[in-house]
């Protein structure tokens, strides 16, 4: 696949459909490689006349790695005593970076979870550079709202495995306490899409300073209010790691947007709910 340079650092991405057709670019969450956008997925959307790129985030999958940053403490930037390696706003930059590697002067972007946040952050700091937003089982940084539960922080907070067959069963134990409890997928299926992801790319200290952009990030809500973009938000109400209330925040903070609440839907993408979910993002594109 190929790499851009963006912002000082080389992203993996790739693409679907015709690039003469206006583009999409999929940004994905917290510890999760670009494949978590399903080829089923990127395809159905390619279908309706995008050219659609997906990529890896800096510091996961085959993007650039900060490891001379090193893991961070934590609990101490929760406390406000240690700085994060790094913010929101700069994995916001590196996809206006990819934008510009790509010649994209605007693109429509669709974010889920982490994604969700960088792509709030994008209509906050760029928004010249975009044509609409969707935001996908996200929050806006206010901690009273989108808290998880305690069964699925603990799914974020685990010991790193220490051999593939432990990773594995890791992953499949944490889908079933964040996934759709009403769209169950099978243990052939999670065990397959973990065992591909491990092959791929595992790099756990990256998403430890994720974590730490996350959460030194703060509250979008006052600069969601001044986004004057096409603006969708999605959520699943039976998410156990963003609450729902969430991303009904979301949309309440930014004038003119869609809300979409998808019953059964927890913290993952189900096949089931892709063509609802497309026809969302699609009919927010129109309204650009």
């Amino acid at each position: 696949m190929p790499r851009a340079r963006a912002n000082g650092l080389e992203l993996e991405y790739d693409t679907f459909g015709d690039p003469a057709n206006p583009p999409l670019v999929l940004v994905m969450g917290l510890g999760a490689q670009m494949i978590t956008w399903e080829t089923g997925f990127c395809e159905l959307l390619a279908g309706h006349g995008f050219h659609v790129v997906r990529f890896d985030n800096r510091d996961i999958g085959l993007s650039s790695y900060l490891d001379e940053l090193g893991v961070p403490d934590v609990p101490a930037v929760m406390s406000g005593q240690a700085p994060a390696p790094y913010l929101l706003a700069d994995l916001a930059d590196d996809t206006v970076g990819l934008f510009d590697a790509l010649g994209f002067a605007k693109a429509h972007v669709v974010g889920a979870s982490m994604g969700g946040m960088i792509v709030q952050q994008l209509a906050i700091d760029h928004p010249d550079r975009l044509l609409s937003v969707t935001s996908i089982m996200s929050t806006t940084g206010d901690p009273s709202v989108g808290q998880a539960s305690p069964a699925a922080l603990a799914t974020l907070t685990r010991k790193p495995a220490a051999s593939r067959e432990e990773s594995i069963e890791q992953s499949i134990a944490a889908y079933r306490t964040t996934g759709s409890p009403g769209y169950p997928a099978t243990d052939e299926y999670l065990r397959e899409k973990a065992a591909r992801g491990y092959d791929r790319a595992l790099h756990p200290e990256g998403t430890f300073r994720q974590v730490a952009a996350v959460i030194a990030s703060g509250d979008r809500t006052e600069g969601l209010r001044d986004v004057r973009l096409p603006f969708t938000v999605l959520h699943g109400e039976a998410d156990p790691l963003v609450n729902v209330s969430g991303g009904k925040a979301t949309a309440a903070a930014v004038p003119d947007s869609e809300l979409v609440l998808l019953p059964g839907m927890g913290h993952d993408l189900p096949e089931p709910l892709w063509a609802e979910i497309v026809a969302a993002i699609v009919r927010t594109a129109a309204r650009a």
